[in-house]
């Protein structure tokens, strides 16, 4: 059955963590690098890869004997340390994005233009991640709403990034950074509380 409350905390638990709006400064990068940029192709593909973990993860983890509620623990962790570089404005996760074929236009744009802002900008670690620790709290279905949801406000963001960043300016994307970091943090301090206790029976 779908419920609206799981659905609306789910989206708003993966809204803060790709948080499309404080990447908006690396979508710029990659189109100036590329010439353009291709929003529904970077949306699609995102959404492959969190409904493949959403749906594959939970197996991945049971081959490598790791159960869900332990990995939510750990994607509590990630989601604290994220919170903490929108907070205060470090930086703790570093993302290779030097690679050959990342920091200059090749001849395949197009792939260049997809395959970063897919991963890691919107389905990045902390992302894939949250997917999986999710699934300790709430049920796929609602989770898979959540994640379509999401892309609703990505597409847009992709499309309009240019004006986004003139209406908000950079005080702006800077505050809203923060807000949503706060909201976060208290996210994965529940997170990890709900789950933390789960991996201890009672005496």
């Amino acid at each position: 059955m779908f419920d609206l409350t799981e659905i609306g905390k789910a989206f708003l638990i993966l809204f803060a963590v790709i948080d499309i709006v404080g990447g908006i400064p690396l979508i710029l990068q990659v189109r100036q690098k590329a010439g353009k940029i291709y929003p529904l192709r970077a949306v699609l593909v995102s959404l492959g890869i969190m409904v493949t973990f959403l749906y594959l993860g939970e197996t991945i983890l049971s081959v490598l004997g790791i159960d869900v509620r332990s990995f939510a623990v750990a994607g509590a962790l990630i989601l604290f340390f994220i919170a903490l570089e929108m907070i205060l404005g470090v930086r703790l996760f570093r993302e290779d994005l030097s690679a050959p074929g990342l920091t200059e236009a090749s001849d395949d744009n197009k792939v260049y233009s997809v395959v970063p802002l897919a991963f890691p900008v919107i389905a990045g670690a902390g992302t894939i991640t949250t997917v999986l620790s999710l699934r300790a709290e709430f049920h796929s279905q609602n989770i898979l709403v959540a994640i379509i949801l999401n892309m609703v406000p990505v597409l847009l963001v992709l499309l309009l990034t240019g004006r986004i960043e003139r209406l908000l300016g950079r005080v702006g994307l800077i505050v809203i950074k923060k807000a949503f970091g706060i909201i976060l943090l208290a996210i994965a301090v529940k997170l990890f509380a709900a789950n933390i206790t789960q991996l201890f029976p009672h005496g």
